[in-house]
């Protein structure tokens, strides 16, 4: 834990405690290095043989004598890490019940942390052109004009083009490319905050100015911004984003997928004059480094990037944006299992920050927060300009005739067929991956199930490749049943969006079909490319997963088809109602964006279903009261608190054994009221070859459930391979 009053300077010789990033359990003593280091600073430590990274966390625990002690080998060029950062990272560790250097970790995940500044040579865009242009060669342009006049060194640009270095310097020695030496790390270009925006309707007005005065304030508090799909909350939360800057203080923009950066940024661009910095895994290893130090040195004013961003070391943050807050991506599922929307209001409380919660379909954790009053909230009703909400159809299958294996129906496909005749666009939306889900032979009854999971394989006939969607493993898809050996008796069952376009390429074979699926490209740029081209006209039908409900414009879409609504109504998720009707909304809100009204039109089997219902009418705030009704009266989040433990092992009997145990000792729990579900076999009851299983602890909304499940899980050592993971608030219950 962090001290209470730790020297804010320690000198050469002296102790120091040093937390690493090493899996260990406890902040270990060290002496200073040569010169000395202030609290915070980031240090090179031996532990053993090795060399390690840290950070000075304070004073030594003084369990070793002094005479015993290691030096530390050397301060890195880095900005110490501010106490509000240790603090945070304390508390999150806290909270999700993660060891301390799990979190050390996230926060320091950057190249070459450390390394001294150095020159490095980039580059540029030339004036020539070689006298033979390759495919090859034109790509490498492409991607140096894509960086908007930004240099590349030689890897990273033979990198983002796909191509060999050779390429590269066939173009420098043309002139077409320039080299030029520059700083490894250069501040970004200053954002002007009194650069006039768009001009904002009376509500937006409003909304803006309500949020621009609580960043003046300078004191904390999270506001959720409701607004339907197409109302300009983009543009609203820009204004405060304007007011922060102008505090001379930074500002975080997270956004759910990184395919919406581009078209953000261009927007950002627009409205302050520069582009901010970037934050996701799609950008390069350097200017990951770049932003991690110029957001230490408040030499990055914006920041705009994934949930990992809420971990970087700003100098002094005011802002933080959540855009789509009620996406299911802000949970990290792996590792340090944290939920970003909830962790950036606990950073905003202790940095004196402001936060905006932005959202067509909040979650409901969010809106019962606004609705007793602990979240301001401002409503954005209408659409921007002329454009109207879409209408929102159901189309019932019961009624529709529809060939075996067909999954457009009649009146979906006749209202295809008049918006491309009309020079439309027109959206399909199928939440499901590949061509089919499911793989039977028809001869012996088998299902192609992954050899290391308990889940089916999921062909995707684009790769000719059967892929697990739980560990990513593949194989070719075989010509016989591997169960019984008969030949050609293997059938896809059920729709992927794969198959989804077959059917639609068949359909209007005249029409330009494109798709648009996570797994069906290599890179996020490759993606962002087929994005801005749906935008500018070039394709008639878009075939999506949810990627296509995120916030996208394309101006020509005016129908939207959902093809199976019914598809997240069955199982016992707690959240499954919720998640239909956001994501149905999203999609829906796709269409008619621009100057042309749109039409959503939803396939479903029970259109009397009460979500079915509530997303026809748009009945928002009935359904999030009748959710909440239901969520109360049961004790579940958000009027009530959940943990998942999860214990996996190779074979089953040790993991239902400790889980056995665990429920037997359940006296911690027990004090602060809360239930012991489980021991049980997870839904998915076997990943990466290991079986798991799954117990739910269910707690009063008041009650210190992290302490409670520390005291619980203390005594219970892991024996072997044994491994435990701990989820407090999980979104999902695989």
């Amino acid at each position: 834990m962090l001290s209470a009053d730790p020297p804010e300077f320690f000198d050469e010789g002296s102790p120091c405690g040093v937390l690493t990033v090493e899996p260990l359990d406890r902040v270990l003593d060290y002496l200073a290095p040569a010169g000395g280091a202030w609290l915070g600073a980031f240090v090179e430590v031996p532990l053993g043989p090795r060399r390690v990274l840290g950070v000075v966390w304070g004073p030594a625990e003084g369990s070793f004598p002094r005479n015993k002690l290691r030096a530390a080998i050397r301060v890195l060029d880095a900005v110490p890490m501010r106490a509000e950062l240790r603090a945070f990272l304390a508390r999150v560790a806290d909270y999700t019940l993660t060891p301390l250097p799990a979190m050390l970790r996230l926060a320091t995940r950057v190249p070459d942390l450390g390394s001294g500044p150095a020159m490095r040579k980039l580059l540029y865009r030339g004036a020539n052109l070689p006298a033979r242009m390759t495919e090859a060669r034109e790509k490498v342009l492409a991607v140096c004009d894509g960086f908007g006049g930004a240099g590349l060194t030689s890897g990273e640009l033979a990198q983002a083009a796909g191509v060999s270095a050779g390429v590269v310097r066939g173009l420098v020695q043309a002139g077409a490319l320039i080299e030029r030496e520059a700083p490894r790390d250069q501040p970004y270009p200053r954002l002007d905050p009194a650069r006039a925006g768009q001009s904002l309707t009376e509500d937006q007005s409003a909304a803006a100015v309500a949020l621009r005065n609580g960043v003046a304030g300078r004191s904390y508090g999270t506001t959720l911004l409701k607004g339907v799909t197409g109302s300009g909350k983009t543009e609203v939360y820009l204004e405060a984003v304007a007011e922060c800057l102008a505090q001379r203080r930074q500002a975080l923009v997270l956004l759910p997928e990184i395919a919406l950066s581009a078209e953000f940024l261009t927007r950002v661009e627009a409205r302050f004059g520069a582009r901010p910095a970037e934050w996701h895994s799609g950008v390069t290893l350097s200017e990951r480094r770049r932003c991690w130090h110029m957001v230490g040195r408040g030499e990055a004013q914006l920041v705009v990037g994934a949930r990992s961003a809420l971990f970087l070391p700003f100098r002094d943050l005011g802002l933080i944006v959540v855009d789509e807050e009620h996406d299911s991506s802000y949970k990290q599922e792996e590792g340090v299992l944290y939920n970003a929307r909830d962790m950036a209001v606990l950073r905003a409380a202790m940095g004196e920050a402001q936060v905006i919660l932005a959202s067509a379909t909040p979650s409901l954790e969010t809106w019962a927060n606004a609705s007793v009053g602990k979240y301001a909230r401002l409503d954005l009703a209408a659409r921007f300009g002329p454009n109207e909400l879409p209408q929102m159809r159901a189309i019932d299958l019961r009624a529709e005739e529809m060939p075996t294996s067909r999954w457009i129906s009649p009146s979906l496909q006749s209202a295809v067929t008049a918006r491309i005749a009309a020079g439309e666009q027109a959206l399909l939306f199928l939440n499901r991956r590949g061509y089919a889900p499911l793989t039977v032979c028809r001869a012996c009854g088998h299902q192609i199930e992954c050899s290391e999971c308990d889940a089916r394989m999921v062909e995707h006939r684009f790769l000719r490749r059967l892929v697990c969607h739980q560990c990513g493993a593949s194989r070719s898809i075989p010509e016989a049943c591997p169960s019984c050996g008969a030949q050609d008796r293997l059938a896809p069952v059920g729709p992927g969006v794969e198959r989804l376009e077959e059917e639609a390429r068949a359909l209007w074979p005249e029409a330009r079909v494109a798709v648009l699926s996570s797994d069906l490209f290599g890179t996020a740029r490759a993606l962002k490319e087929q994005i801005a081209a749906i935008a500018e006209g070039e394709a008639d039908i878009i075939i999506g997963t949810q990627i296509v409900a995120k916030g996208h414009n394309f101006p020509v879409l005016t129908l939207v088809g959902v093809i199976d609504a019914d598809l997240g109504l069955s199982g016992s998720d707690l959240r499954a109602a919720e998640r239909v009707f956001q994501l149905v909304r999203q999609v829906s809100g796709r269409a008619g964006r621009a100057e042309k009204p749109g039409v959503a039109l939803i396939q479903t089997s029970q259109p009397e279903h009460p979500v079915i219902r509530a997303i026809l009418s748009g009945a928002e705030e009935e359904f999030w009261r009748s959710e909440a009704a239901q969520r109360k009266s049961l004790g579940m989040p958000p009027f009530g608190r959940l943990a998942g433990v999860v214990i996996s092992a190779p074979a089953l009997e040790p993991a239902f054994a400790l889980g056995i145990e665990l429920a037997r000792a359940d006296g911690p729990l027990r004090e602060i009221g809360a239930q012991v579900f489980g021991p049980a076999p997870a839904p998915i009851a076997r990943i990466r070859g290991r079986h798991r299983v799954r117990l739910l602890v269910k707690a009063p909304k008041s009650a210190g459930l992290q302490a409670a499940i520390s005291d619980w899980l203390q005594p219970h050592k892991l024996k072997g391979d044994l491994r435990l993971s701990v989820d407090i608030d999980p979104q999902s219950f695989f």
